[in-house]
């Protein structure tokens, strides 16, 4: 069932152990036209064609974004698709906006021992992630299907088509899909399925180019097509709901009511202001629009424009205020249904306030949480794993409407678990393992309906007139905010093209060390960084951006050079 709830975020406005992973070498297929029509930006190229697709058949930025989640499915399972969820910002071209949460929930009866073993011990990560414990409901065919009834112009199966025939013609292997399935083949490779997907006989990873199929997925994507969400939702929610069972351990396990009744939810975004800019972008159960914002913000009052991109000043200075937005962060942030998200974190006075404890010349000897007007809460129970399951796609249609819109799995191929050929997400183990710290309840704990803490930050940027000029989002886990402040600091302080500010050299620093992107083109960052107090270390990330700008009055896209993104105008 898919109902229609308002549920607004009110938030003051004011914009105020990381582990490595190597990401393949890619090709980029951009298509380098600008248009005063639609554009659309997404993590692969079949899905942003998918997307140009139906713009050209007349569909709205809804309707060519939704082809594009469905295509994803097929061509990036490791990402995202509709065995997961995602948040979606939409606007239209006065700048009216809404937001849609697609997050997933955790079964009604999953309570505070979830992921503990039985001596009340966290388990380990991946006994936490592979099979039905981590699993929340799916959000996106919902998500798509609140989305498409608010925005879309073509009909529902239409959306469908693109994806069809890539699950049922095939697609190629590429280069990136290859190494995922190498490096996560514990995840993909659990669920049959998913073995016959991407493997031979032998177990080897098939050879980049291989002509891959996908039968069950282009069944399940034509039932949807033809009965809507309720083929999911409502046809096969004792199925779906017994698979998960079957892989959980215990006797909270999903029940086919969980699924009936999830609901994907219309928000308001959280929104502020940046120099002459307007910045809106997801709220809780997100952080990503308080971490954005708050990053932005406290930087306000430093001339990062006079700095530039090349100043390890302003590297220092960003350094510094993530470490304020994730101390805060880590504290308050959590799902509103269960815990009181203190307004005051993205306040004028509370962002000054945070913002005098930066300075430009030395590091804070330790960044903690702010006492905001509102609640206290415990702290979390550790790092956050790292998370590479997530893609984001931007569009923009001939009418001015802007879709930003960020999709997830949580890790790579989820669970493992698969489930009419697409696999079903590991978002519950978005939720701190451990339910209590010092006696006080952890806000990010398991409860049964709750959805997970998520970092997404679909952002959609204004003008000083309110119209949409940027539309950007990214994956990576907690690094996603950092990505998005780092690419909105060069848009609108160091001028830069979206394209631009998306290739900038990521710095994410959310506690007491710096990881910095190895290879990055400022030279000396890092001894001068060090020489400042910083612990820095060199990684290289899992990051993955896209977006859509309006440039001299022409809609145009960027799309992560560390990808194999690209971006398509209709």
């Amino acid at each position: 069932m898919i109902k229609h709830v308002s549920c607004i975020v009110s938030v003051a406005l004011l914009l105020g152990g990381c582990q490595s992973i190597a990401n393949p070498p890619a090709d980029i297929a951009n298509t380098q036209t600008s248009s005063s029509n639609g554009v659309v930006s997404a993590a692969d190229p079949r899905a942003a064609e998918a997307g140009a697709q139906i713009l050209r058949q007349g569909g709205s930025a809804t309707d060519a974004a939704i082809a594009v989640m469905l295509a994803l499915t097929v061509v990036e399972p490791q990402s995202s698709g509709i065995g997961g969820g995602g948040f979606l910002l939409h606007s239209d071209a006065t700048g009216a906006m809404v937001s849609i949460d697609g997050r997933e929930t955790a079964p009604a009866e999953a309570g505070a021992d979830w992921f503990l073993d039985e001596n009340g011990e966290p388990l380990e990560f991946l006994e936490a992630v592979i099979g039905g414990r981590s699993v929340g409901v799916p959000g996106s065919v919902a998500l798509a299907a609140q989305a498409h009834e608010d925005y879309g112009q073509l009909a529902w199966a239409d959306l469908f088509q693109p994806a069809i025939r890539l699950a049922r013609e095939g697609w190629d292997l590429s280069p990136r899909g290859a190494y995922f399935a190498e490096q996560h083949r514990e995840r993909a490779a659990h669920s049959p399925g998913g073995a016959a997907l991407f493997y031979d006989e032998a177990g080897a990873v098939l050879p980049v180019g291989t002509r891959l199929t996908n039968a069950a997925l282009a069944d399940t994507l034509e039932a949807l097509a033809k009965d809507g969400p309720d083929h999911l939702y409502r046809n096969n929610a004792q199925a779906l709901a017994q698979h998960i069972s079957d892989e959980t351990p215990g006797n909270a396990a999903m029940r086919s009511s969980d699924i009936t009744e999830y609901e994907a939810l219309v928000r308001r975004p959280v929104c502020g202001d940046y120099r002459e800019y307007r910045i809106c972008s997801m709220g809780p159960p997100s952080s990503g629009a308080t971490t954005v914002i708050a990053i932005l913000g406290q930087l306000e009052r430093f001339d990062m424009a006079g700095l530039g991109a090349q100043s390890v000043t302003a590297w220092h200075l960003f350094a510094e205020s993530q470490r304020l937005a994730y101390a805060d962060r880590e504290v308050y942030l959590a799902d509103p249904a269960f815990s009181s998200v203190p307004a005051s974190l993205t306040s004028p006075a509370y962002l000054q306030q945070r913002s005098m404890l930066i300075s430009a010349d030395d590091r804070m000897e330790q960044a903690i949480p702010g006492t905001p007007p509102g609640i206290a809460i415990a702290p979390p129970d550790g790092d956050e794993p790292e998370e590479n399951g997530t893609s984001h796609f931007a569009v923009t249609d001939n009418a001015g409407n802007v879709v930003s819109w960020t999709s997830t799995v949580e890790g790579a191929f989820g669970s493992g678990l698969m489930f009419g050929g697409f696999y079903l997400n590991n978002e519950l183990t978005d939720f701190s393992f451990l339910p209590n710290m010092d006696g006080v309840p952890v806000a990010n704990r398991v409860e049964g309906g709750k959805r997970p803490r998520s970092s997404m930050a679909p952002t959609i940027v204004f003008g000083a007139d309110g119209t949409p000029v940027l539309a950007i989002g990214a994956a990576g886990g907690s690094t996603i905010p950092v990505q998005v402040a780092k690419a909105l600091i060069g848009y609108i302080d160091w001028d830069m093209t979206a394209q631009d500010a998306i290739a900038l050299p990521v710095l994410y620093s959310p506690g007491d060390s710096i990881v910095l992107e190895d290879g990055n083109q400022i030279a000396g960052l890092q001894a001068q960084l060090e020489a400042m107090g910083h612990n820095v270390s060199l990684h290289t990330l899992p990051l993955k951006a896209n977006a859509v700008e309006l440039k001299d009055g022409r809609w145009i896209g960027g799309a992560d050079p560390r990808s194999e993104g690209a971006w398509i105008s209709q």
